[in-house]
């Protein structure tokens, strides 16, 4: 005997809402237990690599932020910029969803304007108002994990911009608005 399945756009709708709902739920109730806050980078031009704890006791801890800006300062003038904190929380997500505590590969954190504008005027794939020279986006990748599934999870964060860059091997990942490429 065959049975079949009809489901309706209400309700795939429905459980679409529930699975957002679920991932929402998991994370509201992580964050309320959790102690600590930490990522560790590799820069993968600079051959830095760190675990900073950024956030503790239910507050963004100013050395933490220090570190991490100094960690993704821009790599080719050595320039530091304030890292948004929110990015940050972001990244500590998508680790927390990917279930990894593998370090992110960072290719580009912050950039200057004018590194930002030397590096659009060589390749059309480098917007002129980036965010990265707000300290608002990063560009990476993590070991142990696809590019596919890292894009995927990221978008499903809802939490900005996430732009796809399988050739270069690197997810970007901002803070603006939601959206995709």
């Amino acid at each position: 005997m065959t049975h079949s399945l009809r489901v309706s756009r209400r309700g795939l709708l429905k459980l679409g809402a529930f699975g957002v709902a679920s991932f929402a739920a998991r994370d509201v109730a992580h964050a309320a237990t959790e102690r600590e806050r930490a990522l560790s980078f590799v820069h993968t031009h600079t051959g830095e690599s760190a675990r900073i704890v950024y956030w503790a006791g239910g507050d963004y801890l100013p050395d933490g932020l220090a570190a991490v800006d100094h960690v993704l300062r821009d790599h080719y003038s050595g320039d530091v910029h304030e890292i948004d904190a929110s990015l940050l929380d972001v990244l500590h997500r998508l680790a927390q969803r990917l279930e990894t505590a593998q370090p992110f590969h960072v290719i580009s954190g912050y950039r200057s304007p004018a590194t930002n504008a030397a590096l659009a005027a060589r390749s059309g794939g480098v917007a002129q108002h980036s965010l990265h020279m707000a300290g608002q986006a990063i560009d990476v990748r993590l070991p142990g994990c696809e590019l596919h599934s890292l894009r995927d999870t990221a978008l499903a964060l809802r939490a900005g911009g996430v732009g796809y860059y399988g050739g270069p091997d690197f997810v970007h990942i901002d803070v603006g608005r939601v959206r995709r490429w």
